[in-house]
Parts: structure tokens; C-alpha cells; sequence
């Protein structure tokens, strides 16, 4: 058994007259193509983007560009120019340093640096200094003057004066770099010393502590010996005044009689052999 299809003759007049495109079509296309792929390239190699917090530096044929490119879009020439950026944030790094004391004791400060790349050094950074810049020009510098610093104070005082040490190393460390970077500061985390020296340090600490002690308490006693022998001295030039005023005015003893009488009746007439009679005598009399 065998099938037939049957097509309309109307719908013969829709199909293309060639089912194959032709090698002319085919090259044009491609063409096209080819247009369309260089034009993309073409914009995208001739634009840039600089991101906030960064500057970018225009390098056309090995030739840095003395002006450095500010944030935003902007066009460069194709194929040929180059644009790397470069951070102007602050940024923070962490570096340890080996130092000896004044009277040579080993120790260690960990610490962390705070800097940042000003507009005006990013050209010149880029072209003076390969790399991380704060490998290749402020580790090195912030760890001789931290040495520099710590050479001039004993192990005790680099514990004591941590923020001495800390300000004489940001002073140094700004004054090796100069203005290509702006260490904005140090920070000391920690110092670490050998267990014989910590152990040293702190005796010497407990020794002085005892020793201030001992002398607040020696001057304490000193204070109220003082105290006690000027209370002294003042109530005997009060009794002198007392003895001298009786010499001179005889009734000065019958005013202070009266000063301090306390309004009750005496229970004896008369002083000493002289007693006339009892209290308890007169009220019987008067009966």
C-alpha cells in the first residue's frame, strides 16, 4: 500500500525560490558580524570607569602620563592606552617589629599602621615604587623608626610609656617617607617580652609599690607627730597665758567660776579646811 501527499497549489507560491542562501549572502553576513564585534571592542577599549576612592594613571605605549585621571567615565585611545587605578582611602596594615632596648633587651611590638595615598603622589608612586605601597615603602621605614625610637628608652619604659614610644616612631616614620605617603597613625596593639624580663619588670614593680607604701605610711606618722607635738605646744602657752592672767588679776578665777557654773547648788560652804557646813546642814537649820 502506498501514500500520496497532496499539496495545495496555492501554498507552492510561499516558499523561497532558493532554500540555501548564497555564498555572497553568507560573506555579507559575516561581515556584519565582524563589524558589529570591532565596533564592541572598539567602545569598550576606548572607555574607562575610575570607582570612588580611586584615581587612575594613563599609561599610552609604555609612557606614564604626568596627569593622573579622576574618578568617573571618561574616553582613552583604543588598544594602545591603559588605565591602572590606584586607592587614595586609608587603609590599615598590621606589621611586627624586632627591637632592642637601651640597655639591650629583646623586644617585640605589634602594632598597626594607618595611611593613606595622597592625589598628588599617585602618578609619582606608580612610577617610583613596584607593588603593595606599603610593602615596598612604609613597613620598612615604620620598622626603623620604631627601632630608632625603642634604642633610647629601657625594656621598663617602652611598657610604661607605650605612647611615648608610639608618637617618637610616627614622628620618625613620617619624617623617613616624606609626602609620597600620609601615615595618618601608629597604633600599638601589643609588646611582647621574653618571660625573664616580664617576670623582672614586674618584681621591680611590687618592690616599689611596697616602697611607696612604706613611705606614705612613714610620712602618715611623721604627719601625726607633728599634729600631736603642735597640740602640745599650744595647750602649754595656754596654760602660761592662764597663770600669768591669775598673777595679774585674781578675779579671773571667780569669772571662770561663773562661766562654767552649771546652775546646781554647791553641797559644801567654804574650801578646803575652811568647811562651815554641808548642804544637807543648812536645809536642817532652816527646819
Amino acid at each position: 500500500m502506498s501514500f500520496f501527499l497532496a499539496i495545495p497549489a496555492h501554498a507552492v507560491s510561499f516558499l523561497p525560490t532558493e532554500s540555501i542562501m548564497s555564498p555572497q549572502n553568507m560573506a555579507r553576513v559575516i561581515g556584519v558580524a565582524i563589524l558589529i564585534f570591532v565596533a564592541i571592542i572598539m567602545a569598550s577599549s576606548g572607555t574607562y570607569v575610575i570607582q570612588p576612592g580611586y584615581r587612575g594613571v594613563e599609561v599610552v605605549l609604555g609612557k606614564v602620563s604626568p596627569v593622573f585621571k579622576p574618578e568617573g567615565f571618561g574616553f582613552k585611545p583604543p588598544f594602545i592606552t591603559m588605565i591602572y587605578p590606584v586607592s587614595i582611602r586609608q587603609q590599615t596594615s598590621k606589621e611586627k617589629a624586632e627591637c632592642y632596648s637601651a640597655d639591650l633587651q629583646q623586644v617585640a611590638v605589634v602594632l598597626r599602621v594607618l595611611y593613606r595615598v595622597p592625589e598628588g603622589a599617585v602618578v609619582k608612586l606608580f612610577q617610583g615604587y613596584r607593588g603593595d605601597a606599603f610593602e615596598t615603602l612604609i613597613a620598612p621605614r615604620v620598622q626603623e623608626a620604631l627601632k630608632e625610637a625603642a634604642a633610647q628608652q629601657s625594656a621598663e619604659q617602652i611598657v610604661k610609656n607605650r605612647e611615648l614610644i608610639k608618637s617618637r616612631a610616627l614622628d620618625l616614620a613620617r619624617a623617613k617617607i616624606g609626602d609620597l605617603l600620609v601615615v595618618e597613625d601608629i597604633v600599638v596593639e601589643d609588646i611582647i617580652l621574653t618571660r625573664e624580663l616580664k617576670q623582672a619588670i614586674e618584681q621591680k614593680m611590687v618592690q616599689e609599690q611596697d616602697a611607696s607604701k612604706a613611705k606614705f605610711t612613714q610620712q602618715r606618722a611623721q604627719i601625726e607627730a607633728d599634729t600631736t607635738f603642735i597640740k602640745a605646744e599650744g595647750e602649754a602657752k595656754s596654760i602660761v597665758i592662764r597663770g600669768e592672767a591669775l598673777k595679774e588679776n585674781p578675779a579671773f578665777v571667780e569669772l571662770q567660776i561663773v562661766d562654767r557654773w552649771d546652775g546646781i547648788a554647791p553641797r559644801i560652804i567654804g574650801s578646803g579646811s575652811n568647811v562651815l557646813m554641808t548642804l544637807s546642814d543648812v536645809e536642817r537649820r532652816n527646819k
